[in-house]
């Protein structure tokens, strides 16, 4: 029996008054070693609980039972050592210890503070167009990680993280038929799973989609990698995706060697910098006591979520066509900057127009650099998280020309070039915060970028019938409130995403469609004497013109349309709450009983969905929400107790803590607890199928 395979575990409330701890089934292949380890886990936790034995029995291969025998009376947590038994093992040993750099630890502790929230994790999706082989896409992944430290690395716990790296670490690669969701479900679903930097594998990868051999009518698959900030950066999956298609051209195996330089090389050349120079630096560009960051041109009431509402997050993206986007780069070269350029000096005329002043008035936000432009030599094949968001300051003066506010900001970036290892924590030690407020409370304007797959590999997977579209950034939750997020698309036009954090910005659409105007209208009209004034009396003059239009298509009937150099979509997340339980299959006839699975964090609906398919039995399948605590639970399935039937909960690991409880409330208002079935999260959804077939026969 293969080690590698998920133990499953039962848990059996046993007989009336069900004050005694129930036994366990455990189904598998058991280290017990593991066991022991979670009890000793169990009772170092409960240093004040009342003692226990347990009994290990055997019945046959991959077959045992586990009774528990306490020394007073007490509830013994089943539900957590279920969790611990099922949760996988550990990679493999680790080889060496990497000390993090200041922005991994700032980044860390951001996603520490926020957690089942998504921060600092980011997607990039593409689309494949051909044949695709399963096996060879698996092993060329595992081919990557077995080559790339960074993503074989973790966190390890303590006063001081270090970062562990493993020997070995198997690729997270999960493949779903079409059938399992629209695509932007399972974008959705795989944020909302997060990932967890302390466990080894930054990266996951999601494919909907993609067979051996493509017929005419087939859908193209989508490809979905998924990363944390506090290892990787957008660069970095750039630089793996390149050599993933070599990996994939290999046969799934990628030729050489560990790449060096790698993190730990980085590493010690961070703590050999001299930071003097860096701090004088930042200390005389930082803006002096009383200037605060600029207000976000949005109303401020929105930054907040009031209390007793549910947290929002979500994203706003315009876009310019291919043709504006080539017009706007030409402008900005013209005076010596870039498109990048371009789009700080739109957000800082927001700003500034947001402020309500006419005088010349300091705005602040935080761009994004690379991390790439330092002196260490390999650093642009370097995979890591090394891109950095940074203060910029710069006064907007309406008498200035546009001209010169683009090369303030284009001075400002060939400044900070030499210090892209500083991070922004770094920055507000140094200067004591004079700006007045941290850095979390204004803006990012981030523009991305990196390698793209070279000719002669997208000749070779031409060769062999194989197209793929250039990869997109889907944004990413940051400690900002509101994050601009660029890049082009694959017929070369600019996309701008605007992630959110908490409510939804009020008006944020019509910020946007005010950005998209100005990036049009500005190669158009600005010249060497064009006025910041000048232009922003023109935004002024095309918010009265569409303002009419409004009023017009109000009293027709028809809709207004939005700036013609900008179509802006809303894809947020909904407003409503989710049900508090959701009927995934309905009961195959009356009294046929009920298995209600019960959500684990980083398990997605459609897992659940794709479980219910499988399900052969004849109860009904629910699903409850995330949302609920125990209680909550509980009280969402009472109706089901009530209405009688069987019940069995089941789930993947991590949610035997609420299940159990919710036993345990079923228990004291007088009613039959159900078994519960707890399985590993690499169980395949027909396995699990088939163990809640089981369990529910013998409910039954």
């Amino acid at each position: 029996m293969s080690p590698d395979r998920p133990i499953t575990v039962v848990v059996d409330p046993g007989e009336p008054p069900y004050d005694t701890p129930p036994f366990l089934e455990l189904r598998g292949p058991l280290d017990t070693r593991r066991l022991e380890s979670a009890l000793d886990r169990i009772a170092t936790g409960r240093p004040d609980g009342p003692a226990w034995q347990h009994r290990l029995r055997p019945h046959g291969p991959g077959l045992h039972t586990l009774t528990l025998t306490m020394s007073a009376p007490g509830q013994f947590p089943a539900g957590l050592l279920a969790d611990l038994l099922t949760d996988p093992p550990p990679a493999g040993r680790s080889v060496c210890a990497v000390a993090p750099s200041p922005l991994q630890h700032e980044l860390l502790a951001d996603a520490d503070a926020h957690p089942g929230t998504g921060r600092q994790v980011e997607q990039l999706s593409w689309v494949w167009h051909g044949p695709l082989d399963p096996e060879r896409f698996t092993a060329a992944w595992q081919s990557l990680f077995d080559r790339e430290s960074v993503l074989r690395s973790a966190f390890a716990d303590g006063p001081e993280p270090r970062i562990m790296v493993h020997d070995r670490v198997r690729a997270d690669v999960l493949r779903l038929p079409h059938s399992a969701g629209d695509w932007a479900a399972v974008v959705e679903y795989d944020r909302c799973r997060g990932l967890d930097p302390r466990r080894p594998g930054p990266l996951r990868v999601t494919v909907l989609g993609g067979d051996p051999v493509v017929s005419a009518t087939a859908l193209p698959t989508r490809v979905l990698l998924t990363y944390h900030h506090a290892l990787l950066d957008g660069w970095s999956v750039r630089l793996l995706l390149r050599e993933f298609y070599r990996a994939y051209l290999a046969d799934g195996c990628l030729p050489g060697g560990e790449r060096r330089p790698d993190m730990g090389d980085y590493a010690q050349w961070l703590a050999d910098q001299d930071t003097g120079p860096a701090r004088t630096f930042w200390t005389d560009a930082t803006p002096p006591p009383g200037v605060t960051h600029s207000p976000l041109p949005v109303p401020a009431a929105s930054a907040a979520v009031p209390d007793g509402t549910r947290a929002r997050t979500g994203r706003t993206r315009l876009r310019l066509t291919a043709a504006q986007t080539a017009r706007l780069g030409a402008w900005a070269a013209g005076w010596g900057s870039t498109e990048s350029g371009a789009l700080q000096a739109v957000w800082a005329l927001l700003l500034y127009r947001a402020a309500g002043t006419a005088d010349a008035e300091p705005v602040r936000f935080s761009v994004t650099v690379s991390g790439r432009g330092i002196l260490f030599d390999g650093v642009e094949r370097l995979p890591g998280a090394l891109r950095n968001p940074l203060p910029i300051s710069v006064v907007v003066d309406p008498r200035g020309s546009v001209p010169e506010l683009l090369g303030l900001l284009r001075d400002r970036a060939l400044d900070m070039a030499a210090y892209e290892w500083v991070s922004a924590g770094q920055i507000r030690t140094w200067t004591e915060d004079r700006a007045g407020l941290p850095d979390a409370l204004g803006s990012l304007v981030a523009f991305e970028g990196g390698p793209d797959a070279p000719d002669d590999v997208l000749r070779e997977l031409a060769a062999q019938g194989v197209r793929v579209d250039p990869p997109e950034t889907l944004g990413a939750r940051t400690a900002f409130p509101l994050t601009l997020v660029a890049h082009h698309d694959g017929d070369g036009g600019l996309v701008v995403t605007a992630s959110y954090d908490h409510t939804e910005p009020a008006g944020l659409g019509g910020v946007l469609a005010h950005a998209a105007f100005l990036l049009d209208e500005l190669p158009r009209v600005a010249g060497e004497s064009t006025t910041i004034a000048e232009v922003l009396a023109r935004l002024a003059d095309a918010d009265t013109d569409a303002q009419t239009e409004t009023d017009a298509s109000t009293s027709t009937g028809t809709e207004a349309g939005t700036p013609p150099a900008t179509s802006v979509d809303h894809p947020a997340d909904a407003d409503a709450g989710p049900p508090a339980l959701v009927t995934l299959r309905p009961a195959r006839n009356r009294g046929a009983g009920t298995v209600c699975l019960v959500p684990s964090h980083g398990t997605p609906r459609f897992c659940y969905e794709l479980l219910a398919r499988s399900y052969q039995g004849p109860e009904a399948l629910v699903l409850l929400s995330a949302a609920l605590d125990d209680r909550a639970g509980y009280d969402a399935l009472r109706p089901l107790i009530e209405a009688g039937g069987h019940l069995v909960l089941g789930g993947f690991s991590g949610c035997g803590v609420a299940a159990y409880r919710i036993t345990r409330h079923i228990a004291a208002s007088g009613g039959r607890p159900p078994l519960i079935v707890l399985t590993g999260a690499a169980t395949s959804a027909g396995d699990l199928a088939r163990l809640l077939e089981s369990a529910a026969e013998r409910a039954g």
